[in-house]
C-alpha cells in the first residue's frame, strides 16, 4: 500500500517542466511536506476535457464515493489495487472518467526486521525527481442538516500494483508511479476504456530507477513534519 508520502520539490519552475501544466496558482500555497498523511490534502495534477491543459488541484486523501452516506469511508479508501480496480464500485467510474496523477517526490513504507519493531524506510527516485502515483478522484456532497454544511468535497485514492525488485522485500505492494510518458494517456479524459488504461497501472515503475533508505521512527506520527523524517539512520 501507500500510507505516507513526501512532496518537497513545489518550486513552479519544476512542477511546470515534469507535468506540463500551465502554471502554479498561488491560491494553492504550496510548501514542502515530508510526512503526508492519509485525510490531509494532497496536490493533484487533472487534464480539461474542453481544452487539454492540466493543472493543480488540491484534493483530500482518501476517496468518497458519490454515494456514500457517511465521509469516514474515505480514510479506508486511501489506496485502490491497481488489479481489481476495474471491477470495485467505489472506484470504477472514476477509473473512466475522473483519472488523475497524485503528485510526490519520494514515500515511505515499513520493512519487517528479524527483531523488534518495523523499520521505516525512505523510497524516491535516483535522480530525486517529482512524479506521478496515478490517483482516481471523486465528488461528495454532504446533504445539508445542522452537522453537515452541504459542501461538496474533492477526494482521492492512490493506486498500487505490484512491486518492482528493489521493493518486493520491503513490501508486496507498490503506488502505481507512472512514467512521464504515460501521463498523457492515464489523464486523457476521452479514454474512457479501462482496458485502454489498465495496463499502465499494472507495469511496476523501474527498480533501477528508484533507491531507499532507513529513516527515523518519527515518521510514525503525522504531527512529526520535518526535512529529518528523510534522512538517513544507521
Amino acid at each position: 500500500m501507500c500510507g505516507r508520502f513526501v512532496l518537497t520539490q513545489t518550486d513552479e519552475g519544476t512542477l511546470v517542466a515534469a507535468f506540463e501544466i500551465d502554471g502554479v496558482p498561488v491560491d494553492l500555497n504550496l510548501g514542502p511536506r515530508y510526512n503526508v498523511a492519509p485525510t490531509q490534502s494532497v496536490i493533484t495534477v487533472v487534464q480539461d476535457a474542453d481544452t487539454g491543459s492540466r493543472h493543480l488541484r488540491r484534493m483530500r486523501w482518501g476517496l468518497i464515493p458519490s454515494w456514500a452516506k457517511d465521509p469516514t469511508i474515505g480514510s479506508r479508501m486511501i489506496n485502490a489495487r491497481g488489479e481489481t480496480v476495474h471491477e470495485k464500485p467505489s472506484f470504477r467510474a472514476a477509473l473512466k472518467r475522473r483519472r488523475c496523477l497524485v503528485i510526490a517526490d519520494g514515500f515511505y513504507e515499513w520493512q519487517a526486521q528479524p527483531d523488534g519493531p518495523k523499520q521505516p524506510v525512505f523510497i524516491t527516485l535516483q535522480d530525486r525527481a517529482p512524479f506521478g502515483m496515478a490517483g482516481l478522484y471523486e465528488y461528495w456532497t454532504e446533504q445539508e442538516s445542522a452537522q453537515y454544511s452541504g459542501e461538496t468535497l474533492v477526494t482521492c485514492t492512490i493506486i498500487t500494483g505490484p512491486p518492482n525488485e528493489l521493493i518486493a522485500p520491503i513490501h508486496n505492494r507498490m503506488p502505481a508511479i507512472l512514467p512521464r510518458e504515460d501521463y498523457a494517456a492515464w489523464l486523457d479524459p476521452d479514454r474512457t476504456d479501462s482496458a485502454e488504461v489498465m495496463p499502465l497501472i499494472l507495469r511496476p515503475y523501474p527498480a533501477e530507477a528508484m533507491t531507499f533508505w532507513p529513516v527515523s521512527r518519527a515518521i510514525n506520527s503525522p504531527a512529526n513534519d520535518d526535512p529529518s523524517l528523510i534522512e538517513r539512520v544507521g
